[in-house]
This record gives C-alpha cells, sequence and structure tokens, in this order.
C-alpha cells in the first residue's frame, strides 16, 4: 500500500461527521503525521473537540503558500452504501468512504508530499503554512472563521493558498483539461418561516402557514435563473474553445453545458445564481394545523449578483414569508492570469504532458472565503489524473464516495513540484 492511500483510509476511518466530536481524533492523528518527522504542529479549539491543526514549514522566502484543507465530512447512511462510509477499505484500486473526495484524500496528499519533502532534507522554495480545519461543511465558523480571527499571526506572509475543487483532470479527445479553480459563487444559505393560524386538522384552514411555505418553496424551486456571464466564466469558455478546437455559443450556454458533457459540467452551475430549497419543518401531531412552518434554502451567487439573488428571493417567496440568514459570505477570486497560476499549471504539465489547464469557477463554496477575509487569495488545487470512469462531481457528498489510488499518487507528485 502507498503512504497516501495508507493515510488517506487511516482519516476516513475517524468519523468526522459535522457536526460531531471527531474532529479533535483527526486533528491530534494529523498532528502525529506532522510530529513524526519534525513539524512542529500548532493544534488550537474554537469550542469542545472543535479542532484544528496548523504548521509552518521554512522555506528559501519568507512570503508563504498556504495549503489549507478540512477535517470535517458531511453524514453518511451504512444501509445505503456498498462499503461502510468509514471504513477506509481499499478496493479495485480505489479507497472507498466518506471524504475520499472531499477532501480526506486531499489532506493525505498534502502531508505525504510533505512528509516526503522533509524527510529528503529539501526546503521549499518559500515557507509552507498547512491548515487543518474543522466546521468547513456547516459554517465554518469553528474552523477557518475562528482561525483568521484568534490565529491571524500564524498566516503571516501568506499571499496565496490551495485548497479543494479544482486540479482534477477532465478527458477529451487528445487531451484531458485541468480546471483549478480561480474563484467561486458566493453563499447565501437562509431560512424561510411562514406563520399562521393554528387549529384543528378536521377543520378548514384560516391561514395555513404549510400551504403558504409549500407554494413559496414551489415558485422558488420552479423559478428560471437568468445567464450572468462573469469575466472569470468567460475565461473559462474561451480556454474551453481552445482545447475542444470549436467555439462555445455564448448565446446558448446552457444547451452548450448538456451538449459538452463533463466539459459542460464545467460551467453549467457557474452562469447563473441558485437557491434551492433543502429542508422543511412544519407541525407536531396529524390532526393539529401548524401555526408555523419553516424551510431551509441553500442559495449562491455571481461575484456581483447577490442583491439580485435576494431581490428574486424575496419577490417569489411573498411578503408573508419571513426571511433570514442561517450563513451568508461572500464570493472570493483569485488573480487569473498570474505568475501562480503557471505555476500550478507547469506542475501538472510536467507529470501529463496532455495536461491543459484552465481557470474555472467552483459552484459551491469553500474555506477560501475566510482567508479571503484576511486578505489571502485561494485557488482550487488538489491534482487528481481521474479514471475517466469515475463521476467526479457524484462523489462529493454522494453515496459510495472513492477516489483511485493512482490518482492521489499523481497528486503527491504535482504538489511535491509545486512546493519545491
Amino acid at each position: 500500500m502507498s503512504e497516501v492511500a495508507g493515510i488517506c483510509s487511516d482519516l476516513i476511518r475517524i468519523d468526522t461527521t459535522n457536526p460531531g466530536d471527531g474532529e479533535r481524533v483527526a486533528a491530534e492523528h494529523v498532528a502525529g503525521l506532522l510530529s513524526e518527522v519534525g513539524i512542529e504542529p500548532v493544534v488550537f479549539e474554537s469550542a469542545p473537540r472543535r479542532t484544528s491543526v496548523v504548521a509552518r514549514i521554512p522555506g528559501a522566502s519568507s512570503d508563504a503558500l498556504l495549503v489549507h484543507g478540512h477535517l470535517d465530512v458531511v453524514p453518511a447512511d451504512p444501509l445505503e452504501w456498498r462499503h461502510h462510509p468509514f471504513s477506509g477499505e481499499i478496493e479495485g484500486g480505489c479507497v472507498h468512504g466518506r471524504g475520499a473526495v472531499d477532501m480526506k484524500g486531499t489532506l493525505a496528499m498534502t502531508l505525504t508530499a510533505v512528509r516526503d519533502l522533509v524527510r529528503r532534507g529539501a526546503r521549499p522554495k518559500r515557507d509552507l503554512v498547512l491548515a487543518f480545519l474543522a466546521d468547513e461543511e456547516a459554517t465554518g465558523e469553528f474552523g477557518s472563521g475562528y482561525a483568521v480571527k484568534e490565529h491571524t499571526d500564524l498566516f503571516e506572509g501568506c499571499t496565496e493558498a490551495i485548497s479543494e475543487s479544482g486540479g482534477f483532470s477532465v478527458q477529451t479527445p487528445g487531451a484531458r483539461i485541468y480546471p483549478v479553480a480561480v474563484g467561486e459563487r458566493g453563499t447565501a444559505w437562509m431560512r424561510l418561516i411562514a406563520r399562521g393560524v393554528a387549529g384543528h386538522g378536521s377543520r378548514p384552514p384560516v391561514d395555513s402557514a404549510v400551504a403558504e411555505l409549500c407554494r413559496a418553496m414551489t415558485r422558488l424551486a420552479d423559478h428560471d435563473w437568468p445567464v450572468r456571464l462573469t469575466p472569470a466564466v468567460a475565461s473559462l469558455i474561451e480556454s474551453l474553445s481552445e482545447v475542444l478546437g470549436e467555439p462555445i455559443d455564448l448565446d446558448r450556454l446552457e444547451e452548450e453545458s448538456v451538449r459538452l458533457g463533463a466539459v459542460g459540467a464545467l460551467f453549467k452551475s457557474q452562469i447563473r445564481n441558485s437557491a434551492n430549497p433543502t429542508m422543511l419543518n412544519a407541525g407536531y401531531k396529524v390532526n393539529v394545523i401548524p401555526g408555523m412552518a419553516e424551510a431551509h434554502v441553500d442559495g449562491r451567487f455571481l461575484p456581483g449578483y447577490r442583491e439580485e439573488l435576494l431581490e428574486t428571493v424575496d419577490k417569489l417567496i411573498g411578503p408573508k414569508i419571513t426571511r433570514e440568514f442561517v450563513n451568508l459570505s461572500g464570493a472570493p477570486s483569485a488573480p487569473y492570469p498570474s505568475p501562480f497560476f503557471s505555476e500550478m499549471s507547469a506542475a501538472l504539465v510536467a507529470e501529463d504532458p496532455l495536461a491543459r489547464p484552465v481557470p474555472f469557477v467552483m459552484g459551491g463554496g469553500t474555506d477560501a472565503k475566510s482567508f479571503s477575509e484576511i486578505g489571502i487569495p485561494s485557488y482550487g488545487f488538489a491534482p487528481l489524473l481521474l479514471d475517466p470512469g469515475l463521476d467526479y462531481y457524484g462523489m462529493f457528498h454522494g453515496v459510495d464516495e472513492r477516489v483511485n489510488v493512482s490518482a492521489l499518487e499523481f497528486g503527491v507528485r504535482v504538489l511535491g513540484r509545486l512546493f519545491t
């Protein structure tokens, strides 16, 4: 078993479901792997067992690169999985389990790359700051949010950062596209509350909170959000057109995203705002009409389009629904083109001559939002040369999450080149 596969498997076996109390165990395990090769970690908690680890490896330049990732994972029901989600089983050339892609595989690549670097006595070209954080799968309040507020000094000198959700391969005839994230959509998680008149379930309702909320959710779910082409996505589409050797029709981006399959998926979620109902709660007994009903909505907005999202949501839900934020954070971006983007591209091409790196905007959000608040731009760069048959997007929060061992080993080599 390769080192990176073993570390990934061990991390998966630590159940860090958020909410839960496993982050402390995972943080101690990571700290031990760092200490084992002489890297001195700083371990801190924002609340009992909400634990993060930060370490610095001195380099040839005092300018620092931040490499950040999260220890927590979303829940998984073992009954739905072929392998137990916290088994970390290695079978069929893959490491299986919750977090294999999101994002314990990336943590394992980082740990393996820096452990190898230190054992060889190599010195990185600049300081490396490693951050293994709690709570990314919620609001980040107990992880990156706490770290940038209470431990800002640990990130001194960091001029760029890398983290999840970019640098993976997408196969096309004659080339492999590697989207490197230069930004992400903003997050607006909302709680919507409807209030009405409580009563007996056998009588005609006077003012049903449940019915009002359901009508609002239907309007929201059915809304056709307009296409908005941001500069970063325009750069992505221009790059994809060059790689594919054919134009992508900017006036028909929805249709083009479907026509291009896996390539189109790189911009399908990044050309519009979205607001998806995800949770509903009302009532406590079948024969009681409740006086209140609530829903949660996952809203995401493109850079510069936050107000459009919120104004549209308010119009769709109507005046009887109260809206409040569970989490509201911006849409961070990183410079493109830039010398550092070129460094990442060169590291990919050195390991895969067919690599064609392109800029990319993430549809979701990461801890990059917190680090942008202290002036550190983050790129999505978790390099993986994937088996073309693996549904990479389907692995995020999906059933039977897994990652190819060979992809992890590729990522270790690319990160090693980037660091030195």
